[in-house]
């Protein structure tokens, strides 16, 4: 058993659970399909091949910083030669359609489960064999996915011990010793904690173009603290005078 940690950050990023036709839609959070798609494509796997392994690693994400929601409003016409003016012309509207992301969003993202597999996996993430993206191909991550990959160590514990990945402009605005992340990760057997559950269709199955499949996972909302790297004490004038005084 062991721990892969991710980090998932970029100018934009769009995790869909739900999007159809013209209405893409994105969560507020990496979706568990989406980042084992992201894995799939490290370790050069096809649409059509089995997935099933990785489907069985347990997922989390924590929200160390959640980025602000933007909707791209897109228009599209066909277009056809036009022989008299010897030029392209637009021919028929397309539908439009409204395309949502985040914009500035950091993730911390863990898998828990095979020690051997999560190992490939952590070595294909920094070895790429087919270009990596954050939800869709207009994505691209800004830094390096990989975190960290351990042995024994349990998905929590990790969410729960990693330093915090904002970037240092949000940390020093949030002006207190530790900060309070959500943390949204996989129903495992006997599992009572967290705030709330959720039920999402996004457990990966075939991510075939002619037949994409997926099944149902709960999902449990929990809360993990952690501490803040920039945080400084307010200066107090009067502690050096007593000092002094001493």
């Amino acid at each position: 058993m062991g721990t892969l940690l991710l980090k998932l950050s970029g100018p934009l990023q769009s995790w869909g659970s739900e999007s159809r036709f013209t209405e893409r839609k994105t969560r507020h959070e990496p979706t568990k399909s989406g980042v084992i798609g992201l894995l799939a494509a490290a370790l050069g796997r096809r649409r059509t091949e089995d997935i099933s392994d990785l489907s069985l690693l347990a997922f989390g994400v924590r929200i160390d910083q959640p980025g602000h929601l933007e909707r791209d409003y897109q228009t599209a016409h066909t277009r056809k030669y036009d022989k008299s003016s010897g030029r392209w012309v637009f021919d028929k509207t397309m539908p439009l359609s409204n395309r949502y992301y985040l914009s500035d969003a950091i993730f911390v993202a863990g898998f828990e489960g095979d020690d051997d597999l999560l190992g490939v996996c952590a070595h294909a993430l920094d070895h790429p064999l087919f270009p990596l993206y954050l939800g869709r191909r207009s994505c691209p991550a800004s830094d390096r996915i990989l975190l960290s990959h351990e042995r024994g160590r349990h998905l929590m514990q990790g969410l729960r011990e990693w330093p915090w990945e904002a970037t240092s402009l949000r940390q020093a605005h949030s002006q207190e010793p530790e900060v309070e992340l959500e943390v949204l990760r996989d129903q495992l057997p006997d599992d009572t904690g967290g705030e709330m559950h959720e039920v999402l269709r996004d457990i990966p199955l075939s991510f075939s173009q002619e037949y994409r499949e997926y099944s149902w996972r709960t999902v449990i909302h929990d809360r993990v603290t952690i501490a803040n790297p920039s945080f400084r004490p307010d200066h107090d004038p009067f502690t050096a005078i007593e000092e002094a005084g001493q």
